[in-house]
């Protein structure tokens, strides 16, 4: 604080009817260390950020003082040893653990570690995240799509989402429905990248080959093959000289409802992280009624709103690959499998879009 530094106990009884004097005997320039000492009822002129008088154990606010003549000031208002002080180890003391390992550096752990001299770290490299996407019906987003054909999205979708991970997203070029097509790029990027995803090719059609090319990567390969939530039930996940693998529904939402749920954690366990950064939820009062299948975990995107101050939440439905299901909503809400939906006017929990 601007003001004075005091001894506390000079400033004792002080109140606006009955002012302590103290008379000033100097000031402490910000940045120097301090040549003015304190007797029984002196003052210095102190600015923030500036060091103490010796002696003195306090600061009064300046709006707490009143100006008698140039060398002496009324105190209005009493101050505690201690008071307007930063003492010595209050912010961390020696021997601390600045900050754990396996820890993501946010932007509050810069400043910390950079008020204790530290400017280097050892960190973990970022994960380079391979993302392939096949199908003949896609082409180029820049391209009009001919009849029968689609801009691909899901590259750019996955891609966007890796970088909120903190990992370094790769796309290689659109394959078509073709096995050694797709082999040949896989195993390029296999080589080169820590995470390997695929989109589309994860159902059980004649044309979805992705589990085949999976598991010509490397042992063990596929693990899973089918989960029970909507959207993204035919989702792969596998492994492959330890590094991770995934195949992705073709549908937008689909896609990124798995990559949530799915990918993200294994991302941030590769970046050498032991748990997925907290993002926590925000509850909300549910618009409509939202009917679920029992046996299957339900993901439903959901607007956000507020009525006469109450947090809301509005169902945004739509099909699996249709993208502004997403791009008009602001999370998502699940429904447990053994659940058979959820009632207007029930809270819910709703999982923000563009989660650690």
């Amino acid at each position: 604080m601007d003001g004075y530094s005091v001894r506390a106990q000079d400033t004792y009884g002080a109140s606006e009817s009955l002012p302590a004097l103290l008379t000033v005997v100097g000031d402490v320039p910000t940045g120097q260390q301090s040549s003015v000492s304190l007797r029984i009822g002196e003052a210095a002129v102190a600015y923030t950020g500036g060091m103490l008088a010796q002696g003195a154990d306090a600061v009064v606010m300046i709006e707490r003082t009143l100006t008698v003549d140039e060398n002496t000031i009324e105190v209005t208002s009493p101050v505690a040893p201690g008071e307007n002080v930063v003492q010595v180890s209050e912010d961390v003391e020696l021997g601390d653990v600045v900050l754990p390992s396996a820890h993501r550096i946010r932007s509050q752990d810069v400043g910390g570690m950079l008020a204790l001299g530290i400017t280097e770290v050892e960190v973990v490299r970022k994960p380079r995240v391979a993302i392939i996407s096949t199908g003949d019906e896609l082409v180029m987003p820049d391209e009009t799509p001919k009849p029968g054909q689609v801009r691909d999205i899901n590259s750019y979708t996955i891609a966007a989402r890796v970088t909120e991970c903190g990992a370094v997203p790769v796309n290689y070029d659109l394959v078509p429905d073709n096995f050694e097509a797709q082999l040949a790029v896989a195993q390029r990027a296999f080589d080169s990248a820590d995470v390997l995803i695929f989109s589309a090719g994860s159902s059980l059609s004649s044309r979805d080959m992705t589990i085949d090319v999976l598991n010509r990567l490397g042992e063990p390969g596929a693990l899973v093959h089918g989960i029970s939530i909507k959207p993204g039930k035919p989702t792969i996940v596998g492994i492959a000289k330890g590094k991770p693998l995934f195949g992705l529904p073709g549908n937008p939402v689909s896609a990124v409802v798995v990559f949530d749920l799915v990918v993200r954690p294994i991302i941030h366990l590769v970046s050498g992280l032991t748990e997925s950064p907290a993002w926590p939820p925000v509850m909300a009062i549910l618009s409509r009624d939202v009917p679920s299948v029992a046996g299957r975990e339900d993901h439903i995107p959901v607007r956000l709103h507020r009525e006469n101050g109450v947090l809301c939440a509005e169902p945004v439905f739509g099909k699996s690959n249709l993208i502004f299901t997403l791009v008009n909503s602001d999370g998502m809400m699940a429904i447990p499998m053994d659940d058979g939906g959820r009632y207007a006017g029930e809270q819910v929990e709703v999982r923000l879009h563009g989660g650690p």
